[in-house]
C-alpha cells in the first residue's frame, strides 16, 4: 500500500480520550486508535487498529505519553485491513517486532495476496464517497508478523476479552468485546458519524450509522452483525470512525440501527447494493 498522506480531517484529530482505567482512545485525522493496558502495568498493552498512513510517529509519541518512553505493545491487533486501520502497522512492527494478530479471512489482504475491491465511488452518501476514489485499496504484507487470532475466540494478551466475526465491511472484520464491564471496540461494524458526509466527518455529528458505505461490499452480513453485537448488549462502544457512545445513549441507538438498519445504513444505490423492491 502507498503510504501517502489521505487529505481528510476532523475537529476530533488529535485528541485522547480514556474510558475504565485501560482504554485509550486517539483519533488520527478521522480513524480512531485503541491502546488497552492500564497506565500502572506499562510493559502489558496492546494496540488495536494502527490508524491512518504516515501516523507512526503520533500513535508511538501517545503510547509514549501513556506507558512511558520506550514502552512496546504486546502485539497489534487489527479488527480488519483496510488503509485506514492499517496505515502505520507495517512501520510499527517493522520498528517494535511485535506480532499481529487479524481473522484468518483478513490474512490475503495483510499478506500481500490480494486486494481489496476499489471504494464505490457511485454509493449513495456525500462528498466524502466521492472522494474515496484516492482512498487506497491495496493489500499489504506483513509477511512473518501477521497471524490468525486463535479459534477459541480469545484475544491474545488481552485477558477477558473475546474476539467476535462481524463480517460485511469486510470478510474478515472483527470487533472486541469485553463481558466483565461490557466493554465494545467495535471497529467499522457500526460507527457513530456519517462517514460520507463531509461537513459531518468534519465536525464529528454524533449520529448511529452503519458501516463506511464506499468500503462495504455485503450488505447482509453488515446488518447480521450489527445484531450481534446488539445482542451482547455492550456498555461502552469505542468505534472506529466517530466519539464513543456511552450507557442509554448507545442501547436505544444500537437497537435503532438495529430495527432501521435498511434505513439508516443501507445507500439507495451503489455497487454492492442489493435492494429487495
Amino acid at each position: 500500500m502507498e503510504d501517502k498522506l489521505v487529505p481528510v480531517t476532523s475537529v476530533a484529530s488529535g485528541m485522547e480520550q480514556m474510558f475504565a482505567s485501560d482504554i485509550h482512545c486517539l483519533t488520527i485525522q478521522v480513524v480512531n486508535v485503541c491502546f488497552v493496558g492500564s497506565k500502572e502495568n506499562n510493559h502489558d498493552w496492546v494496540l488495536v487498529d494502527a490508524g491512518m498512513p504516515k501516523s507512526a510517529e503520533r500513535i508511538k509519541e501517545a503510547a509514549a505519553e501513556i506507558y512511558g518512553e520506550n514502552s512496546i505493545p504486546k502485539a497489534i491487533i487489527l479488527t480488519h485491513g483496510h488503509f485506514d486501520h492499517v496505515g502505520a502497522v507495517e512501520e510499527l512492527v517493522q520498528e517494535w517486532d511485535v506480532p499481529v494478530y487479524a481473522h484468518e479471512l483478513e490474512m490475503p489482504y495483510l499478506s500481500g495476496e490480494k486486494d481489496y475491491p476499489e471504494p464505490d465511488t457511485s454509493v449513495e452518501g456525500g462528498l466524502v464517497a466521492k472522494m474515496s476514489r484516492m482512498f487506497p485499496n491495496e493489500g499489504i504484507d506483513l509477511g512473518e508478523h501477521v497471524q490468525s487470532l486463535p479459534e477459541d475466540n480469545t484475544v491474545p494478551y488481552m485477558e477477558g476479552w473475546q474476539w467476535v466475526h462481524t463480517p460485511g465491511h469486510t470478510e474478515g472484520h472483527v470487533s472486541l468485546f469485553r463481558e466483565e464491564d461490557g466493554a465494545l471496540l467495535a471497529g467499522d461494524a457500526f460507527i457513530t458519524v456519517k462517514q460520507e458526509d463531509l461537513v459531518k466527518v468534519l465536525t464529528q455529528k454524533q449520529e448511529i450509522s452503519g458501516p463506511p458505505r464506499y468500503l462495504t461490499t455485503d450488505w447482509d452480513q453488515a446488518w447480521k452483525s450489527v445484531h450481534r453485537l446488539r445482542s451482547l448488549n455492550p456498555k461502552l462502544a469505542v468505534t472506529g470512525h466517530g466519539f464513543p457512545m456511552t450507557g442509554e445513549n448507545l442501547k436505544s441507538n444500537l437497537e435503532k440501527l438495529d430495527n432501521e438498519f435498511e434505513q439508516i445504513a443501507i445507500p439507495d444505490h451503489g455497487r454492492f447494493v442489493n435492494r429487495k423492491e
